[in-house]
């Protein structure tokens, strides 16, 4: 069983479970089986050493046999090397001599030939040689002649060799090569002439500038001082026209090249389409804003003025580059871009000193355009825009100014102590104080300093403004007109808004006086502006005026304020006296805190005299309307629940004391019983409560133009309900009489008839 199952794991090479099952699963077979697996290795290792004892001593002669093949190879390789080096150097000197040989008699029937043939195409060489030299020191126009020469009458003279072929294929490229590198002269001139652009602007600039400054007397004094230095230094001077500085030989060249080549229409149109587009790269300012100095201003209108002064200088040479039509369109584009562009970045200007230097330059500009015959529109507008923002930007800087005069003002009359302080404010403003000067020192001028600043600011506006309008051809008629307009602008709305701002803040009843007299003797002084504007330009004095409503705004805001002011303190009056509503008796006069405030309020009407009429009437009328208002309120007050019959009395007096302050007219100017109409409604509810007049009442309600058509009879029987309260608080402890019986029923009776009118009312 164990030899079976050896030979069967020999025979098998990869499944081997069975027969180890077998092994392990039969009784003692596991120890036969070990013992039968090492004799059958045992075996095995025998007959391997019988093997390998058998084969070692082939192997062993096998590789002596080799090694004495190798050393008869390498004897063998050493004698055929010998072999072989003694023919090479057997036949190679014959083979030097038979190739010298050739060689000798080819050269000579070469020589032969050659000689003959130079003879042939040495002017043809020596031509195209010039051509070489010609085309490498850019004698372009010459190169083509001499091209045309060989071309036409030294090729078809020479044979058809194969380097005359070389030479006629190599024409078109030279003559392409030409065109190219004229070309490429062209591209150079343009990139310097786009250069150079700016410099050509400048100069024309200070011609310009020196030509507008020119009189007779600068005149001959250049030209003896040109005598004096004589001709030397008229030969070492520079450039005297602004074209000058560009050297344009190389662009006729090139047109001349182009001309001989058959191509001048596309060398035109290629010069046009490329000087178009260097204008649309001008026309954008290459420092981005040109607001932001005045160097980047002169740079751009440098840039664009030099670039049309050179195409009109080849327009005025006649080469045939620029047409008058293609010079007027290109310019007609640019200008309008150039204006866009001055617009925008002008618009952004906040310095007048900026704007005035740009407005110089831009003037210069139209001057310079004009000596060259390009039309300046729409320029001149472009200035007029620009003045209408300088002079806004004048009237934001002069805001300034009329804040900090108004914040340091004390808004007194000026007080001055001796002539000299006199007469220092007389040069500020023009004041007519013939009054003034006979009274002694010290004196007090009406208004406060306020007035003669703003004055001398609004002067000091003026030449700012003026310097604007130099330069510009307008005649003196226009100039002081527009200053008019400027200062009338700066005055009526910067001025006014400061004002109007100085005012959203609650000012003292005094000052706000005080602004409103200033304000008029401003406008009493615009005509001596005015005669000032008229002698700075030489015009006519313009003696209409419509200044009456120039600070009317202001004065309106400070009579509003006043308004404000006395219905405050007629509020703090009223507030400060509290009414025993269930008085018995009243008093027989008026209650004090009544006759304290009309005495305020005529001794303030009095300080208001300076003001204009209007002014007080306003003031008055608003001071009476409150009180009425105020004391029609204190009655029908819901948290007023009873009043007595002697409180209605007395403030029936109260009443009466104001009316009589009413009719007493206390400011000229008023209609006649205006101010009583105030009191109409809380009269007529009065005199229909004391004088128990209902059955008038009744009879009239509804009807316009009654006795008592301004009293509702919601009102009416308000009042009636709170006399009913006090009443029945009086008598609850007492016994009525009979016509206090009576009256109780009729008031009852009246109560009710009022109630169902409120309720047909509503």
């Amino acid at each position: 069983m164990t030899n079976a199952t050896i030979q069967e794991i020999e025979g098998i090479d990869d499944y081997w479970g069975p027969a180890f099952r077998s092994v392990y699963e039969g009784e003692g077979g596991h120890e036969a089986f070990v013992q039968q697996l090492d004799e059958r290795i045992q075996q095995h290792d025998k007959e391997i050493e019988k093997l390998c004892n058998f084969y070692y001593q082939g192997f062993i002669d096998s590789i002596r046999e080799l090694l004495q093949v190798r050393s008869h190879a390498e004897e063998l390789h050493a004698e055929i090397s010998n072999v072989d080096a003694n023919v090479k150097e057997s036949t190679e000197s014959l083979c030097t001599r038979a190739e010298e040989l050739i060689r000798a008699r080819r050269v000579e029937l070469n020589i032969a030939a050659t000689i003959e043939k130079m003879e042939l195409c040495l002017p043809l060489l020596t031509t195209y040689s010039k051509l070489k030299t010609q085309v490498e020191a850019k004698r372009y126009y010459p190169a083509l002649k001499t091209l045309e020469q060989l071309e036409h009458v030294l090729l078809p003279r020479v044979g058809p060799y194969k380097w005359c072929a070389q030479i006629s294929s190599d024409i078109p490229r030279l003559r392409q090569a030409i065109q190219d590198a004229s070309m490429a002269d062209l591209r150079d001139f343009l990139e310097n002439i786009r250069k150079l652009s700016p410099q050509v602007g400048a100069m024309a600039f200070k011609q310009t500038q020196e030509m507008l400054g020119r009189s007779l007397s600068n005149i001959v004094k250049n030209k003896k001082e040109s005598a004096m230095l004589g001709v030397a230094n008229k030969e070492n001077s520079g450039p005297q026209c602004p074209h000058e500085l560009v050297d344009f030989s190389p662009l006729h060249r090139c047109l001349h090249i182009h001309s001989v080549l058959g191509a001048k229409n596309d060398f035109v149109q290629y010069y046009r389409a490329q000087r178009k587009q260097q204008a649309r790269l001008v026309l954008i300012p290459s420092s981005g804003n040109l607001h932001d100095s005045i160097q980047s201003m002169k740079s751009y209108l440098n840039a664009v003025l030099g670039f049309f002064i050179l195409e009109e200088h080849l327009l005025t040479a006649g080469a045939g580059l620029v047409s008058k039509d293609w010079l007027l369109d290109t310019w007609s584009m640019a200008v309008t871009k150039v204006a866009s562009t001055l617009r925008t970045n002008t618009s952004l200007i906040t310095d007048p000193t900026l704007m005035l230097s740009i407005k110089r330059q831009i003037v210069l500009f139209i001057n310079a355009l004009k000596c060259y015959g390009l039309p300046t529109d729409p320029l001149p507008l472009l200035l007029q825009e620009m003045a209408e923002h300088y002079t806004e930007v004048l009237m934001q800087r002069w805001v300034v100014v009329f804040r900090d005069i108004l914040d340091n003002a004390n808004f007194l009359p000026i007080e001055v102590e001796n002539q000299e302080q006199y007469d220092g404010v007389m040069d500020q403003f023009p004041y007519d104080g013939d009054e003034l000067e006979t009274q002694p020192f010290p004196r007090k001028f009406p208004f406060s300093t306020i007035v003669p600043a703003v004055y001398v600011q609004v002067k000091e506006f003026i030449y700012a403004w003026l310097k604007y309008s130099a330069g510009l051809g307008l005649g003196g008629g226009r100039r002081a007109a527009a200053a008019r307009h400027s200062a009338s602008l700066l005055l009526s709305r910067s001025f006014t808004g400061c004002l109007s701002a100085l005012f959203r803040r609650p000012l003292p009843l005094m000052q706000l006086v005080q602004i409103i007299v200033d304000t008029q003797y401003l406008e009493d002084a615009t005509s001596y502006l005015y005669e000032f504007i008229s002698n700075i330009t030489g015009s006519e004095l313009v003696t209409t005026q419509a200044a009456g409503s120039m600070f009317q705004a202001a004065r309106d805001d400070a009579e509003q304020q006043i308004c404000e002011n006395l219905e405050k303190k007629v509020d703090e009056f009223l507030d400060l006296e509290n009414y025993d509503w269930l008085l018995v008796e009243p008093s027989g006069q008026a209650s004090a805190f009544v006759t304290d405030m009309l005495s305020y309020l005529s001794g303030v009407l009095t300080s208001l005299e300076q003001l204009p009429t209007r002014a007080r009437v306003a003031a008055v009328r608003a001071a009476t309307n409150r009180i009425a208002t105020r004391l029609r309120n204190l009655l029908l007050d819901p948290a007023v629940r009873q009043i007595s019959s002697g409180a209605l009395y007395q403030l029936d007096l109260d009443v009466i004391q104001c009316e009589q302050f009413a009719a007493g007219e206390p400011v000229p100017g008023l209609k006649e019983g205006e101010l009583l109409e105030h009191f109409a409604s809380l009269r007529q509810l009065l005199d229909l409560i004391t004088g128990w007049d209902w059955s008038s009442y009744l009879h009239d309600v509804g009807i316009e133009g009654g006795k008592y058509a301004l009293v509702t009879p919601r009102d009416a029987a308000t009042l009636l309900e709170k006399l009913k309260e006090a009443e029945q608080k009086s008598s609850v402890f007492s016994v009525l009489k009979k016509n206090e019986r009576d009256r109780r029923k009729l008031l009852d009776t009246v109560l009710k008839q009022l109630k169902q009118l409120q309720n047909q009312d509503g």
